[in-house]
């Protein structure tokens, strides 16, 4: 058989592999999700405060604070880097912060799945293949818009029922924050894990080691 015919099943055979996720996989992104979880937690009290000190500046100006509620589904996609990473560990965070106690129950696991999903839009858009810091940014930019959308339609008050001009406001402000607090903080954060040495059993990791 010619190595021409070879080719096309080695190249099936790669593929495949290299997005299955393995039992590491699992449990980082349980580790992960239960972490920031707890960030989560601590963020609902601080970042509450600053989203309504904000808010009544400048309505929509809140959304500024949003970013670190963002930073599961980011530090999921840029560890294990496979399809599902940054939805689940987004998931798992918000699934913990809600089963600790904040006041928003439920929609907090409805939040969750959204906002997992706007960060891995952009991770597939790249074919899981790119996980700089821009790409970070776009994946929290991509979480902030999902929230946006979500809350537009969401809830007893949603969004929709606002003015333009606040809209407009909490849009720019979740995708500002978004690639701040959840894009740059979320790559910086993975980059301090693997100069410890904790995502030796990841490409995060071994980049990070070549670097040095």
């Amino acid at each position: 058989m010619s190595t021409s015919t070879r080719t096309p099943a080695i190249a099936q055979t790669v593929a495949p592999s290299r997005w299955r996720w393995r039992v590491v996989d699992i449990v980082v992104a349980a580790v992960l999700g239960v972490a920031i979880g707890l960030v989560f937690w601590g963020w609902n009290t601080i970042g509450y405060a600053w989203f309504s000190a904000a808010d009544a500046l400048t309505p929509g100006f809140g959304g500024i604070a949003v970013g670190i509620w963002l930073l599961g589904g980011v530090v999921g996609g840029l560890v294990i880097r496979k399809p599902g990473a940054a939805l689940v560990v987004e998931l798992v965070a918000a699934i913990v912060s809600m089963l600790i106690g904040n006041v928003w129950g439920v929609s907090t696991i409805l939040s969750g799945i959204v906002q997992g999903l706007g960060a891995e839009l952009i991770f597939a858009l790249f074919l899981y293949r790119r996980f700089g810091i821009v790409v970070a940014g776009l994946a929290g930019a991509g979480a902030g818009i999902a929230a946006w959308i979500f809350e537009l339609f969401y809830g007893s008050s949603p969004n929709i029922l606002k003015s333009l001009e606040f809209n407009t406001i909490y849009l720019v402000c979740l995708i500002v924050s978004g690639i701040v607090l959840a894009g740059v903080v979320g790559w910086l954060l993975v980059r301090a894990l693997a100069a410890t040495g904790a995502l030796s059993r990841f490409a995060a990791g071994r980049e990070r080691i070549r670097e040095v």
